[in-house]
């Protein structure tokens, strides 16, 4: 190679290697700078300030219902604030640890209660993996809420958030909530007035006192504009106001009413599971933030984060559905009173009816009663009538259409002015049948399930569905049947051939109306799906309430006088003209023993004296809510050891255990029921009044030793509402 070659190969050498050279300090200055292991923040800088959180973890059982510390990295030192969900790993043994921190173990969910400067734990810590949200979504009054609960029941603190919390919405969270709207003015009393005490309390609100009150609502359809103008006054002292109800009908009544007493929506929010988890998410994120003061809603609503909040209150407190079907159980009411009592709430108790409970917050002195005087009651309440069953089976009438002549004659005449309730206990077509011969219960040859008639041509088991086509009486050999329970669907059909000129409606489980027209109608209805008539019934009929009162349960006859004051409520009373320019007010037949006390009640409409009388019975005897009870379920043996090794407190009684009858084959197990080819028994443990917090704190530190050794944990019910 010449001279000249090497001169013209050099300048190129030099020019291939600089643009090397100037790509790779490109490449450089592109590059991220390394971060920690994804996850496990191995080596990561923690924050410089209070670089601990302490997680509550998403994690069920009552020996893990504690805080967790974890390391905060200083990547997430802004977002990892008190309130905010987080992801973290759980369950990592103190064998993985590599660069100070530990590793493995499952991802779960949490939420960070608050930041250390350090840690209680002197060994390494994981790092928070995740922060999920930065929106606080866990507030100081909703953790103690939640915390309170969790004690009172005997359950984890992560099984009620699970309550509390609705399932978080990304879109949702992205989106603003509206900016807070000024307090609205004091309401006038409008219905209240009907109360001596009513207007006073609407005042109390109104100024920012907080006025407690057990409320017996008179019979109509003014009680959702009352509990909107309570709802109204609060909202006028600049605070907010909670109102929890039984069902989506309901809530969408008070809903409407307070859509017009507070002029248009924006002040308040429903929350019911019928809007979807999407909804329902940003219906409370509007709520936590502050935009929203008054909230209306189904049991999960009870949680509700108000700002400020002034007043909360409970309609139909009696209603199964206000007791929550997941652990630990809440009652909605109890709930209410824990809230009324920590954060220093007005609190207002509502029901056509009173329960035990209230009864006992009026004795006590706790709260004030709020109700009418009796001549407003006997104006706004109809007219009661008793027809005994030992007259209904020698009536000939009775025997052709299951109505005796007193109810034969009042439905005719009512019919001539407009719609006719008729409330039967049971749904579906004959629920229950026997043997005509021996009266034995008739049963699936298959799994012994009870046999059903769905409708006048059909057998098939209540439990495994199978159709019967050849069925026999085992105990005698019978081949005719017998309906022991009569249902809605059947009742329909016979009152259909009685007054073949009118038309019958059904409302049920199955199909529930909401409202029925102001026109002649038969109305067959299942207690607490009766539709609304406009203009209310001309009469109603409350057929076989030997079914509502003969339950094996201590407040059956409670609730049998609240499913027949609820359907009666509906009926025209004597001083409003009837209804709407009708002639002469309404008329309720209850078929029942009239001696009996809660069918006296009905006919004096004085639900009050029952539960009065109730509660004075249950004190001498010893039953709640007087005392305090828990319901331990569960294999005879973890019952037993349960129950041994349970510090429980001093003078408790211990009823029981009892055996459990055995789930059958085929049939869907309730909670509480034993598992299929498991016998479980139950025992019941009573405390003193002021034992309740001690006796749940015994079972559910015994809880948590058996669930730490990993043995068999029987089910533990504080406040159980079958007794038996």
């Amino acid at each position: 190679m010449s001279r000249d070659d090497e001169r013209r190969e050099a300048p190129a050498a030099e020019s291939q290697e600089g643009e090397q050279l100037a790509l790779i300090r490109e490449t450089v200055r592109k590059a991220k700078v390394p971060k920690a292991k994804p996850r496990t923040w191995r080596g990561a800088t923690l924050a410089d300030e209070l670089p601990v959180a302490r997680v509550l973890v998403d994690k069920g059982p009552v020996h893990l219902d504690k805080l967790w510390d974890y390391a905060v990295p200083a990547e997430m030192d802004a977002e990892a604030r008190p309130g905010v969900r987080v992801r973290v790993r759980f369950g990592a043994g103190t064998g993985r640890v590599r660069d100070g921190r530990r590793e493995g173990g499952g991802l779960l969910d949490g939420y960070i209660v608050e930041r250390v400067a350090e840690s209680d734990y002197r060994g390494p810590l994981a790092a928070i993996a995740q922060v999920i949200s930065p929106e606080p979504v866990l507030g100081p009054g909703l953790l103690a809420l939640c915390r309170a609960v969790a004690d009172r029941y005997a359950g984890s603190l992560a099984d009620v958030l699970q309550l509390a919390m609705p399932k978080r919405s990304a879109r949702a969270e992205a989106e603003p909530s509206p900016p807070p709207l000024p307090p609205p003015g004091a309401p006038a009393p409008g219905s209240w007035a009907r109360y001596p005490a009513g207007p006073g309390f609407l005042e109390a609100l109104a100024r920012g006192d907080r006025p407690r009150a057990v409320w017996t609502a008179l019979p109509g359809p003014h009680w959702p504009g009352e509990w909107a103008a309570a709802v109204a006054a609060t909202l006028a002292s600049g605070r907010g106001a909670l109102v929890v109800v039984p069902d989506g009908r309901t809530a969408a009544r008070v809903d409407e009413a307070l859509t017009e007493a507070l002029g248009g929506p924006g002040r308040h929010v429903l929350l019911t599971a019928d809007l979807g988890p999407e909804e329902r998410y940003r219906r409370w994120l509007a709520v936590n933030r502050g935009s929203i003061r008054a909230v209306v809603g189904t049991r999960a609503a009870m949680f509700a984060p108000v700002r400020d909040l002034g007043l909360v209150g409970i309609w139909d407190d009696g209603d199964l559905s206000h007791s929550d079907d997941h652990l630990p159980h809440p009652h909605a009411r109890d709930v209410l009173l824990l809230r009324a009592v920590h954060e220093k709430t007005g609190f207002l108790l509502g029901d056509l009816g009173r329960t035990v409970e209230a009864a006992q917050l009026l004795e006590n002195g706790w709260a004030r009663p709020l109700e009418a005087d009796r001549e407003q009651v006997r104006a706004a309440a109809p007219l009661i009538r008793t027809v005994d069953e030992g007259e209904v089976a020698r009536d000939a009438e009775a025997r052709a259409a299951r109505l005796p002549t007193l109810a034969w004659q009042t439905v005719r005449e009512a019919l001539t002015r407009g719609p006719v309730l008729v409330q039967v206990p049971r749904r579906g077509y004959v629920p229950r049948l026997a043997c005509e011969r021996c009266r034995e219960p008739a049963r699936c040859a298959h799994c012994s399930g009870p046999l059903e008639a769905r409708d006048a041509d059909h057998l098939e088991c209540g439990w495994c569905g199978r159709p019967e086509t050849a069925w026999h009486c085992a105990e005698c050999g019978g081949v005719r049947l017998r309906a022991s329970v009569v249902g809605a669907r059947r009742t329909a059909e016979e009152l259909g051939r009685a007054f073949p000129a009118v038309p019958v409606r059904t409302s049920g489980r199955d199909h529930v109306l909401a409202t029925v027209p102001d026109r002649p109608a038969l109305v067959v209805s299942t207690p607490g799906a009766e539709p609304i008539a406009e203009g209310g019934y001309a009469a109603a009929l409350l057929l076989d309430g030997w079914a509502l009162l003969g339950r094996p349960d201590l407040r059956a006859g409670e609730d049998a006088l609240r499913h027949w004051l609820e359907a009666a409520a509906l009926v025209r009373g004597h001083g409003d003209g009837g209804g709407g320019g009708h002639g002469g007010g309404g008329t309720v037949v209850v078929l029942a023993e009239p001696t009996l006390r809660p069918v006296q009640a009905l006919v004096r409409w004085d639900p009050a004296g029952y539960a009065a009388r109730e509660l004075a019975e249950r004190s001498q005897l010893g039953f709640p809510p007087v005392s305090r009870m828990a319901a331990v379920t569960g294999p005879p043996e973890a019952v037993a050891e349960l129950i041994a090794s349970a510090d429980l407190p001093e003078g408790v009684e211990t009823l029981g255990p009892v055996p459990l009858p055995p789930t059958p084959p085929g049939r869907p197990r309730r909670p509480g029921d034993p598992l299929p080819g498991e016998d479980w028994e139950r025992a019941l443990i009573r405390v003193r009044p002021g034992q309740g917090s001690a006796l749940a704190a015994a079972l559910k530190e015994a809880k948590a030793r058996r669930l730490a050794r990993g043995e068999k944990d029987p089910a533990v019910r504080v406040d159980p509402l079958d007794i038996g």
